[in-house]
C-alpha cells in the first residue's frame, strides 16, 4: 500500500509541467544520439550536465535519466535499418534486425524492437520501485566500514567485469582513484597533487574529467573511423507484426527482460552484456538455431528487452546504496552532488520527490519513446545521412562553452583538451575509460569513510573485518578475484608445461 502512495506522489511530481518537458528532452535527446552512432549516452550526459546547474535536482536528473534509457531505444533503429549500432548494447541486434529489414520486414522488427523496450523499461521500473525501499532501509544500518566495504567490492567488481583485461582495468580505477583526492585536503589543508597550480587547489572538476575523457576522447576515435552508413531502406511501412511474430517474440521478450534485470545490478556489467547473454540463450533454446543470423525475430525481441532492462535496473544500486554499476551511474551521481545531494540510501526519506518523481518519470518516459520511435522513423533516417565531420564541431564547441560556463575559467578547457587527449589514448591502447570515473566518483567517499573507520577504531583496520555485513563484502571482494585471477593462472601454467 506504501508502494502505490508512494507512485501516486511521484506522478504527481513527474507530471508538472516543468518535468514533463524535461522528460521529454531527455528522451528525444537520448534516441537522437542512440540513433547516430558517435558519442554515446556517457559523453551527451557529461556535455549537458553544465546546463543542469540552472534546474532543479528532480528536474535534472529526470532529464539526464530519459537520454541514457532513451539511447537504448534509439540504437535499434540505426542496428535494423543500417546495420550500424548507434549504442553498443545494439551490436547484436544488428545480427538478425538488418536480414529482416533486407527481407522487406523492417517494420515488424522495429515494432518488437519498440514493444519490448516498453515493457523492459516498464518491468525495470516496477522493481526500483519494490526494491528500493527495502535496499535503503538495510543500507541505513551501514556504518563506516559497511560503506568503505562496499564501495571496495563495487570498483573490483566493475574493474574486473568491466570491457578489456583485469589488469587495464584495475589500473584505470586506481588512476580514477588519483584524480579524486587531488586538491586541499578537507581534514588537514594540505594540498595534494596540485603541483603549485592554483587553480588545482580546488580539484579537478567532475564536469572536466567526464566531457574530456568520454565526450572528446570519443569524437576524437569516432573521426578515424572510416565507416559508411549505407541506409538500407529510407521508408518503412507494414509495421504491425504477424501472429507468428507475436508468438515467436513473447517469450523472448520475457526472458530478455529477466536477464537484463539480473545483469542490471552488477557492477560494471553494461547493457552490451545483457543483450548478448540472451541472445545466445535464445539460439540455445530455438528449436531451429539455423534461422538465427537470417531475421529471426527472437534475436530482435531479447537482446532489445535486455538492454533497456538493464538501464532501468542500473538506478536501484544508485538510488539505494550510492553504488554506480557503470559510468552514466556515476555521471548521476556526480550530478546528485554538484546539486548539493549526497548519494546514498537517505535520498529516499530526505527526497522523496526525487526518488519517486523519478520512478514515475521512467514510466512516461518510456511511453513518449514509443510514441517517439514508430511515427518519427523516416526523420531519424535522414538525419543518418548527416557527415559526422559536420556535427563534430558543433558538438566540441557546446562542450568548450559548457565547460567555461561552470567556473569562467579557461584553465579548463585547456584541462578538458588533455584529458581528451588521455581518453583517446585509453581507448587506442585497449584501456576501458569508464573505470576511471568510478574511481573519480567513488575516491572521497573512500577515503572519508575509510579515515572516519580508522578513528572510530583508534587506528586498528581489523575493524573491516569484525563487523559481520563489512567482513562479507570484503570476502566477496577477495572471491571475485580469485574466480577471475584462477582461469588467467591456470592457463598460464598449462602454456608453460607446454
Amino acid at each position: 500500500m506504501d508502494i502505490f502512495n508512494n507512485l501516486i506522489f511521484g506522478f504527481g511530481v513527474a507530471l508538472s509541467w516543468q518535468n514533463i518537458v524535461y522528460c521529454l528532452v531527455g528522451v528525444t535527446v537520448g534516441t537522437l544520439i542512440g540513433v547516430l552512432p558517435g558519442i554515446g549516452p556517457l559523453g551527451t550526459i557529461a556535455i549537458l550536465m553544465p546546463i543542469t546547474y540552472g534546474v532543479s535536482p528532480v528536474g535534472a536528473l529526470i532529464m539526464l535519466a530519459g537520454i541514457y534509457y532513451g539511447a537504448q531505444y534509439g540504437g535499434s533503429t540505426t542496428a535494423i535499418l543500417v546495420n550500424l549500432p548507434g549504442e553498443t548494447s545494439a551490436v547484436v541486434t544488428c545480427i538478425d534486425g538488418y536480414q529482416m529489414a533486407r527481407q522487406g520486414r523492417a517494420g515488424p522488427a522495429l515494432a518488437i524492437a519498440a514493444v519490448g523496450s516498453f515493457f523492459a523499461g516498464t518491468v525495470g521500473t516496477l522493481l526500483i520501485a519494490v526494491a528500493g525501499p527495502p535496499l535503503a532501509e538495510i543500507a541505513l544500518k551501514f556504518g563506516s566500514p559497511e560503506y568503505f566495504s562496499l564501495m571496495l567490492m563495487g570498483l573490483v567488481a566493475a574493474a574486473v567485469l568491466a570491457q578489456g583485461g583485469m589488469v587495464k582495468s584495475l589500473a584505470m580505477v586506481a588512476v580514477g582513484l588519483l584524480l579524486g583526492i587531488v586538491g586541499t585536503d578537507v581534514s588537514t589543508g594540505v594540498q595534494r597533487f596540485s603541483f603549485g597550480v592554483t587553480e588545482l587547489s580546488d580539484g579537478i572538476g567532475f564536469i572536466v574529467v567526464a566531457v574530456g575523457v568520454f565526450a572528446i576522447g570519443e569524437i576524437i576515435k569516432n573521426l578515424g573511423d572510416k565507416d559508411e552508413r549505407r541506409v538500407f531502406t529510407a521508408k518503412v511501412t507494414n509495421l504491425f507484426p504477424t501472429r507468428d511474430d507475436w508468438r515467436r517474440s513473447i517469450g523472448p521478450i520475457l526472458r530478455g527482460t529477466g536477464i537484463g534485470s539480473f545483469f542490471g545490478v552488477l557492477p560494471g556489467t553494461g547493457p552490451a552484456i545483457a543483450s548478448f547473454a540472451s541472445y545466445m540463450l535464445e539460439k540455445r533454446l530455438a528449436a531451429d538455431p539455423s534461422r538465427f543470423g537470417r531475421g529471426a525475430i527472437e534475436g530482435v525481441a531479447a537482446p532489445e528487452s535486455a538492454n533497456n532492462a538493464d538501464a532501468q535496473c542500473k538506478f536501484i544500486p544508485m538510488l539505494t546504496l550510492g553504488l554506480p554499476a557503470s559510468g552514466v551511474m556515476a555521471l548521476m551521481l556526480g550530478a546528485l552532488t554538484i546539486q548539493g545531494i549526497q548519494p546514498g540510501p537517505e535520498v529516499m526519506t530526505l527526497r522523496p520527490d526525487l526518488f519517486w518523481g523519478l520512478v514515475a518519470s521512467m514510466w512516461i518516459g518510456n511511453l513518449m519513446l514509443v510514441v517517439l520511435n514508430l511515427p518519427m522513423i523516416g526523420l531519424w533516417v535522414k538525419l543518418l545521412r548527416v557527415p559526422y565531420r559536420l556535427l563534430f564541431p558543433a558538438i566540441m564547441a557546446f562542450s568548450a562553452i559548457g565547460i567555461y560556463s561552470v567556473n569562467n575559467s579557461s584553465f579548463e578547457i585547456y584541462l578538458t583538451a588533455l584529458f581528451g587527449v588521455f581518453g583517446f589514448v585509453c581507448v587506442k591502447l585497449g584501456f576501458p575509460p569508464a573505470p576511471v570515473l568510478l574511481g573519480y566518483v567513488l575516491g572521497p567517499m573512500m577515503e572519508e569513510n575509510l579515515r572516519r573507520s580508522m578513528l572510530m577504531s583508534g587506528g586498528d583496520p581489523t575493524v573491516f573485518v569484525r563487523q559481520p555485513i563489512s567482513l562479507a563484502f570484503i570476502v566477496a571482494t577477495v572471491l571475485i578475484l580469485v574466480v577471475m585471477v584462477l582461469p588467467a593462472v591456470r592457463a598460464r601454467h598449462t602454456e608453460i608445461a607446454d
